[in-house]
């Protein structure tokens, strides 16, 4: 089997062969085209009891899904820490995971350090949660909301090339939502990206990153792609409170979960099928709550829609999709945050 992360007696042979894998940039990893997002071990969108989530993890990574995605923003630390007690019985050379640097607390205050100092702090905070020597890649965190992105060149990466190397990290990347920053950054830097990724831009309602595709694969720079639902945007839960996409974005979404519920489609599976099918994308990150979501995700691989959700989704599309095409958040939450910060310095 050519797969560096199949383990023999630990794996699902049947599961692993139906899963595809694809090559991430240059960096010589043959990742899932289908991630696990950590977040969901914080609670961040469900409240998921820990023995759960450690179950769900541990049969995703058995049925062939080798590419971890966690961060210390995730619940302070709490993503990382639930990913350290499952790795306890996980074969390390089973899967890659990524976490990163630059976000970490709810305090306004203390949310954001790009700084080479705590960077350096927080690669030893993360492998020590998670129990591990080394992790597979190593990225900051939503780069547009450094002071300036100079910081991020001159202080961020180079401290990750020396985490790099140390042994403590194998490849390097760069995450955030507005796209253009990307280049900016892999434009200026001494310091080789071999990795991106966004969210919310590589979905139903906002597939901007096919924009940046082509120049990304020039770079030899593999493209992760997460929030295929958009941050709870496209499932009948809806998104939470906090959400910062504008008004009319929210509105054609909850029309189009409504249709999708009327005709009795789940909109998270044509979602999360829309992202799949995204040409140059290396791979789609999403949480998953339960053992039945990552089975009916899993399935979405290897099937293809109906003729009625194909029907559906191109409804869907025409009707609620594509009048956004043009729309996106970028600078909201960066200013939002910048208001509240520049409140309690004031004090």
């Amino acid at each position: 089997m050519d797969v560096s992360t199949y383990v023999r007696g630990f794996h699902n042979m049947d599961a692993v062969l139906k899963m595809k894998y694809k090559p991430l940039g240059n960096t010589g990893l043959q990742i899932s085209q289908l991630g696990y997002g950590g977040a969901g071990l914080a609670s961040i969108y469900k409240t998921t009891k820990d023995d759960e989530g450690i179950a769900v993890l541990t049969q995703a990574i058995k049925k062939g899904i080798n590419y971890i995605d966690t961060a210390p923003w995730y619940g302070n630390g709490k993503s990382e820490t639930v990913l350290g007690q499952a790795f306890k019985n996980i074969p390390r050379e089973s899967f890659y995971v990524a976490t990163k640097v630059g976000r970490y607390e709810p305090d306004v205050e203390k949310m954001f350090d790009f700084s080479r100092e705590r960077t350096m702090r927080s690669i030893d905070e993360s492998l020590q949660r998670m129990g591990i020597d080394y992790v597979d890649i190593i990225q900051v965190h939503d780069i547009e909301f450094a002071p300036d992105l100079n910081i991020i060149l001159n202080e961020t990466l180079p401290a990750l090339q020396e985490i790099k190397d140390s042994g403590k990290a194998r490849f390097i990347g760069i995450t955030g939502y507005p796209l253009e920053n990307f280049r900016t950054i892999i434009e200026k830097s001494k310091v080789k990206i071999d990795t991106v990724l966004s969210y919310c831009r590589g979905c139903m309602f906002d597939s901007s990153i096919q924009d940046y595709i082509p120049y990304f694969q020039e770079k030899g720079i593999g493209i992760l792609n997460a929030s295929p639902i958009g941050m709870g945007l496209l499932c009948e839960a809806g998104p939470p409170k906090w959400h910062p996409a504008k008004n009319q974005i929210k509105e054609n979404c909850q029309k189009a979960v409504k249709y999708c519920k009327d005709n009795n489609i789940q909109i998270a599976e044509l979602a999360l099928k829309h992202s799949l099918e995204l040409p140059g994308v290396t791979c789609t990150i999403t949480s998953s709550e339960s053992s039945d979501i990552v089975d009916k995700n899993l399935k979405l691989l290897s099937t293809s829609l109906t003729d009625k959700e194909r029907n559906i989704y191109n409804d869907v599309m025409k009707r609620f999709m594509e009048p956004l095409r043009k729309m996106n958040w970028e600078g909201i939450e960066v200013n939002q945050y910048r208001e509240k910060l520049a409140k309690l310095q004031d004090r």
